[in-house]
């Protein structure tokens, strides 16, 4: 059994934009702690999203598509009397965005044979669309949570 929760780190809002959101989001994409690496692709899907959105504020768009993809329900195991049940919960804002930001990342990363800050505008793009895997992932888990509804007053 725990002792106690583990203690939030502070995270520093990113330089350019000035957005927590964003900072975590440059975390999440970074391999190998190369942090410069991944804040140069980050803010170069920015550039390529406020190309592609005909002038419209970058950080606007892709607040809009984390919102678009950020889930309200999800299904977590429990475990009662020999059977495991999905039990549909309702999602915090701060594991929500979680979700989003690594769905985004990993379809990004899916996509094959273009530079990896094309891969990731396209898939915010999409995001800020509604369409995409992304979004589709996020369907998905409401459905899952829908057709487990039954088993909601297991919820602890």
């Amino acid at each position: 059994m725990r002792r106690r929760r583990a203690q939030k780190r502070e995270i520093i809002p990113d330089p350019k934009y000035d957005s927590m959101l964003l900072s975590k989001f440059i975390n999440m994409l970074m391999l190998k702690g190369k942090k410069s690496t991944a804040e140069t692709i980050a803010y170069g899907a920015l550039e390529v999203l406020k190309e592609k959105t005909g002038g419209k504020p970058p950080l606007e768009v892709f607040d809009r598509a984390i919102d678009n993809v950020r889930p309200l329900l999800e299904v977590r195991p429990r475990r009662i009397g020999g059977a495991t049940y999905q039990i549909p919960m309702e999602v915090e804002r701060a594991r929500g965005n979680f979700m989003a930001l690594k769905w985004i990342r990993d379809f990004a990363r899916s996509k094959k044979g273009k530079p990896m800050k094309e891969k990731l505008a396209g898939e915010l793009m999409d995001a800020f669309n509604g369409t995409g895997g992304a979004v589709k992932k996020r369907e998905d888990t409401h459905r899952m949570a829908e057709a487990n509804k039954a088993f909601s007053h297991y919820r602890w």
